[in-house]
């Protein structure tokens, strides 16, 4: 279980990411509502308003989307609670992995929440002929600890393994007993 004091880095990583995303998302519509982008990089990266009804990648699942996915969420947040309080103590990555991917999941339910057209994205990236799906603060969080948690359970399979101890050579046989004449 964590302590108090990572109970507090925990509620503080979350707090700024969830402000960071919230803060990105408002600059993105009250700027971006004008253009259809704005390059930063050229093609590679620009700053695109668009609003997204379905869940990562373009996932959609028609009209009940919005209900869906936001049900997702919940209970998301509830699995990452629950994943939180049995945390060990001292282990900063699951910690720091679960306060991202619920800073995520948070600021993508509060879009779904305040307005039917969907979650807020805004970063674009296109790579050659390949356009990523373009994504937020929220989507960063989660895909980041996504691979922080996936690296904490993959090193808790490593390390919870029970090491048998290798024999390398028969048992030695008893010494001969000395030759008489």
């Amino acid at each position: 279980m964590v302590s108090a004091a990572e109970q507090r880095r925990f509620t503080g990583v979350v707090l700024v990411v969830l402000i960071l995303d919230l803060a990105t998302k408002l600059a993105a519509e009250v700027w971006l509502r004008r253009y259809v982008g704005i390059p930063i990089l050229g093609d590679f990266f620009q700053l695109r308003l668009v609003y997204n009804p379905g869940a990562a990648f373009g996932i959609n699942v028609g009209s009940a989307s919005r209900w869906v996915f936001m049900g997702l969420s919940v209970a998301a947040l509830f699995v990452l609670g629950g994943m939180l309080r049995s945390t060990r103590e001292g282990d900063r990555v699951r910690l720091y992995a679960l306060a991202l991917i619920c800073a995520g999941a948070a600021g993508n339910l509060v879009d779904r929440v305040r307005s039917a057209r969907g979650v807020v994205d805004f970063l674009d990236f296109t790579f050659g002929s390949f356009h990523f799906p373009t994504f937020n603060v929220a989507d960063s969080a989660v895909t980041c600890g996504a691979a922080l948690l996936a690296l904490s359970l993959w090193n808790d399979g490593r390390h919870s393994v029970p090491v048998r101890p290798v024999v390398t050579a028969a048992p030695a046989a008893p010494p001969a007993p000395p030759a008489t004449s």
